[in-house]
């Protein structure tokens, strides 16, 4: 038995050194809820955790890219929905003029309403106070909807985001231009032989005619100012309105993309979530239980060391 050196109370010490520490750290894991606290806890848990975060953040991010598109891809197809509305409207005034009943002041008011609708069709797409935009960016002139710094033509190249969360993950969508300055075919008809038309960007003869979306909304170049043109413009713009709704086909077909691509990335989030949680947060079931251990531990590790360091008492009792 020693006094000078008491080997039991220092070895009960550094046992309950060493669950003071691990009940310190169940501790710390409980409270903060995090079983990677810095580098130390696990370094390749750390590192795998740090790569997975990342991904979340960027995804976070391609999905408020996809939400914008969505909203970009809605506000431009309610806009097409107006311009196609108005378009049956000046299909219905086309047949309405094109009736042998009608007086030419009958005529008149249909042909005022009918330019009426041409120019509000020119004002949402056309120019650069067009109607047709979204956050500045313009539905419907073409190219990227950008304007350069230096006049009002628009930029080319389609608009393109990124809806992923690595490079290289991009939608371009397809541009739509429908500007009274777009001589873009439409589509051809066979012109009726009892009369001229008066389209004269057209062409003329009785063979297929050529059918422009400038033509539509060119103001004298489609009229319904007499009947003969009046049958002539009921077939332009039959083609405009199976033209315009390709082009809605298109939007809608790339709006249903970009909520398919919403939804998977909701979904890629959620399990990147899952797998970062399993990584870097605390179990607290399998915690508390690492605490309740070590805090008995601790609890009979101090009784011990009472024991021990009143061992040397023995020596003096044994000299009396």
């Amino acid at each position: 038995m020693q006094i000078y050196n008491n080997a039991a109370a220092f070895g009960v010490w550094k046992d309950f050194s060493g669950n003071v520490d691990k009940l310190r750290q169940s501790m710390s894991k409980l409270s903060s809820g995090l079983r990677i606290r810095n580098a130390g806890d696990d370094p390749a848990g750390l590192a795998m955790s740090e790569r997975l975060r990342a991904q979340l953040r960027n995804s976070t991010a391609a999905s408020s890219n996809v939400e914008n598109k969505i909203n970009y891809l809605l506000t431009a197809d309610a806009w097409l929905q107006k311009v196609q509305d108005m378009m049956d409207r000046m299909s219905e005034l086309a047949v309405s003029a094109n009736d042998g009943t009608k007086t030419q002041i009958d005529r008149d008011n249909l042909q005022t309403e009918f330019r009426e609708m041409q120019k509000e069709i020119t004002r949402i797409t056309t120019g650069a106070t067009a109607a047709g935009k979204f956050n500045g960016i313009y539905l419907f002139r073409g190219g990227n909807g950008v304007t350069t710094p230096a006049s009002e033509a628009v930029q080319s190249g389609n608009l393109s985001l990124q809806i992923g969360p690595d490079g290289n993950q991009t939608f371009t969508e397809e541009s739509i231009n429908l500007t009274a300055t777009n001589f873009a075919v439409m589509g051809s008809y066979t012109q009726y032989s009892y009369g001229s038309i008066n389209m004269t960007i057209l062409g003329s003869g009785a063979g297929p005619q050529t059918v422009h979306w400038a033509s539509l909304i060119g103001g004298a170049h489609l009229s319904i100012s007499t009947q003969s043109v009046a049958q002539g413009a009921i077939s332009r713009i039959n083609i405009g309105i199976d033209y315009l709704s390709t082009k809605r086909s298109v939007l809608g077909s790339e709006l249903r993309r970009m909520e398919m691509t919403l939804s998977g990335l909701s979904s890629y989030e959620e399990n990147i979530r899952a797998a970062e949680s399993r990584i870097r947060d605390t179990d607290v079931a399998l915690e508390l239980t690492k605490y309740t251990k070590y805090y008995v531990l601790t609890q009979v590790d101090t009784a011990m060391l009472a024991q021990a360091n009143a061992l040397p008492i023995n020596v003096v009792d044994a000299l009396w």
